[in-house]
C-alpha cells in the first residue's frame, strides 16, 4: 500500500492530463504556423544565430545537439502535436497498452521537445506563460498513468505552483502600480491590455464603481484565496471554484494566450473525485499500488521541487520581487506574475505602404492589417486566445519605446519590403498583392475605445489621433 497514495485524486489527475495536452497541441501548432518566419533561418531573429552564441548550459535544446535546420523544426513541432493528441486521448494510459508508463514517457517527450523551441525563441518566446507550460509539463510527467493510484506529493505540488503563480501575481501587484492599491486599475486595463477581445470594449464601459470591485475581487482571489490550497476537503475545492470563476473572468475579458488556460488546469489539483465527478462522470481504474521504482522516483522529484523552491519562495518575499523568471535553464521551478504596473494610455504602431517610386506629400501609403492587434478602427477586436499571435504581443511593447530596443522591428520592415510570403502570412492583410512597396513606413497613434455615442454613429471600435513617425519611410536598401 502506498502510503502517500491519493485514490480521491485518481480523477484529478485524469482530466488534468488531458487539459494539459489540450494546451500544448495548441502551443505546438503554433510553432508549426509561426515559428519559421519569426525565428527560422531566414526569420526576423534567426535560431542559427542564437544556437552559435549560446552554449548549451545556458540555454538547453535538442538543436544544440542535432543542429537547427527548418525542416527540423517542422519535425519537432509536428511530432509535438502528434503526442500531444496521443496525450489527450490517452492512448497509451490504459490497461491495454502493454508498456506499462507509456504515458509518463509522452508527457516527458512533450516537455523535451516544446523546452528545446522556447530556447532558442528569445524575445518571441519570453512570456511567462511558456515557462509556466513547461513547469506544469515537467510535473506531469511523473503523475503516473490512469491504472496507479495518484501520489498526494504530486498533487501538493500542482497546488504549490498554482499558489505561486496567483500569489505572485497578487503581490507584483500591490507592490506595483498605484492604481491596483487606490483600487483604479481597470479603469484603464480592459483598454489598454495587449490583445483587447470582443467584449473588451463592453468591460471597459463598464460603471466605475464595477471597475473597483473587480480589483477587490482579484485581490481577494489572489492574495487570500490561494492559502487555502493547502487545507482539507472541501475548503480546497472552493479556493479552486474561486480561481476557476475569475480566470474565466480573464478569459471573457481579454486574449492572454494560454495563460488562463494552463492556471485553470492547475486549479484542477484542488478538486477530489467527488467534486469532479459531478462535471466529468467516470469511473476511475481499481486502485493499484505502484511500484517501488516509481515511488522513489516520485519522492525524489519532490524533494528537487523543495530543493529548488528556496529562490521563488524568497522572491515572493522580497520587496524587489521579479515576474515570469526561471531560476533554471530547463525552467522546472519560477515565479510569476503579470501587470504589475497598467499603462494608461494605448499607442499602437501602424505600418504603411507605398508603391510610388518618389514620395511626395500627395503620396498614397496603404495600411497593413495585422490578425489580433488593434488597426481598423471599424473591426472588432478579435477572439485570439488560447491561441497565441506573438507578433501582434511584440507591437504592442515595442509602441512602448523606441525601435531600437526591438532588435526585429526593422527586420519586420525590410520582409514587407521584399514581399516575404512566410512574414506575410503572419498578418491578416497584404495591401500589396502584386509587386511589394518601394517604401514602408511606421506611424505612431493614440488609441482609445469609442464612446457609446461614437460607437452608434460610426460603428467604429477605437478612435485614433496621430502621434508621429515611428520609423520614416524606409526603402528595401535602407532597411537592410
Amino acid at each position: 500500500m502506498d502510503w502517500l497514495a491519493a485514490p480521491d485524486y485518481w480523477l484529478t489527475r485524469f482530466v488534468f492530463e488531458r487539459a494539459l495536452g489540450v494546451i500544448y497541441l495548441v502551443a505546438f501548432l503554433v510553432t508549426v504556423n509561426q515559428f519559421r518566419p519569426l525565428l527560422g533561418e531566414h526569420g526576423l531573429l534567426p535560431a542559427p544565430d542564437f544556437i552559435r552564441a549560446v552554449p548549451f548550459r545556458t540555454s538547453p535544446t535538442l538543436f544544440h545537439l542535432f543542429g537547427y535546420s527548418d525542416r527540423k523544426l517542422v519535425v519537432v513541432a509536428w511530432t509535438g502535436v502528434v503526442l500531444s493528441v496521443v496525450a489527450i486521448i490517452g492512448l497509451f494510459d490504459g490497461d491495454d497498452f502493454p508498456i506499462p508508463f507509456a504515458s509518463m514517457l509522452i508527457f516527458a517527450m512533450l516537455w523535451v521537445l516544446y523546452l528545446s523551441i522556447v530556447n532558442v525563441g528569445q524575445t518571441f518566446y519570453s512570456f511567462g506563460w511558456e515557462s509556466l507550460l513547461l513547469e506544469a509539463g515537467f510535473l506531469t510527467i511523473f503523475l503516473g498513468p490512469a491504472t496507479t493510484t495518484p501520489q498526494f506529493s504530486l498533487i501538493v505540488l500542482m497546488r504549490w505552483l498554482l499558489f505561486r503563480v496567483e500569489f505572485g501575481a497578487g503581490l507584483i501587484k500591490m507592490r506595483g502600480d498605484q492604481c491596483w492599491r487606490d483600487l483604479t486599475c481597470l479603469y484603464y486595463h480592459h483598454e489598454t491590455q495587449p490583445m483587447p477581445n470582443p467584449l473588451s470594449w463592453y468591460f471597459h464601459r463598464l460603471p466605475k464603481r464595477l471597475h473597483r470591485m473587480e480589483v477587490l475581487g482579484n485581490h481577494f482571489a489572489q492574495l487570500v484565496v490561494p492559502w487555502f490550497l493547502f487545507l482539507p476537503q472541501p475548503i480546497a475545492t472552493l479556493a479552486g471554484i474561486v480561481i476557476v470563476a475569475t480566470q474565466s473572468w480573464l478569459v471573457v475579458s481579454g486574449n492572454f494566450a494560454w495563460l488562463n488556460f494552463v492556471t485553470i488546469a492547475l486549479a484542477i489539483s484542488a478538486f477530489d473525485n467527488a467534486a469532479l465527478g459531478r462535471v466529468f462522470p467516470l469511473t476511475p481504474y481499481a486502485p493499484q499500488s505502484s511500484p517501488g521504482w516509481y515511488l522513489a522516483i516520485v519522492l525524489a522529484f519532490t524533494g528537487l521541487i523543495l530543493l529548488l523552491s528556496y529562490r521563488p519562495a524568497r522572491n515572493l518575499l522580497s520587496r524587489r520581487q521579479i515576474m515570469n523568471a526561471s531560476f533554471d535553464p530547463f525552467h522546472i521551478v519560477g515565479t510569476y506574475g503579470a501587470f504589475g504596473s497598467v499603462t494608461k494610455e494605448r499607442f499602437e504602431i501602424v505600418i504603411e505602404g507605398t508603391a510610388e517610386p518618389v514620395l511626395t506629400s500627395d503620396t498614397v501609403w496603404r495600411e497593413y492589417e495585422f490578425k489580433g492587434k488593434p488597426g481598423d478602427l471599424k473591426r472588432r477586436p478579435p477572439q485570439v486566445a488560447p491561441y497565441h499571435l506573438r507578433l501582434d504581443w511584440l507591437m504592442w511593447f515595442a509602441a512602448m519605446s523606441s525601435p531600437m530596443y526591438h532588435e526585429w522591428f526593422v527586420p519586420l520592415l525590410a520582409k514587407l519590403l521584399d514581399g516575404d510570403r512566410p512574414t506575410l502570412r503572419l498578418l491578416r492583410t497584404n495591401p500589396f498583392s502584386g509587386r511589394p512597396p518601394r517604401f514602408v513606413r511606421a506611424l505612431l497613434y493614440l488609441y482609445r475605445f469609442t464612446t457609446p455615442k461614437e460607437h452608434r454613429e460610426s460603428g467604429a471600435w477605437w478612435h485614433r489621433e496621430l502621434v508621429g513617425d515611428y520609423v520614416p519611410p524606409v526603402s528595401l536598401r535602407s532597411a537592410r
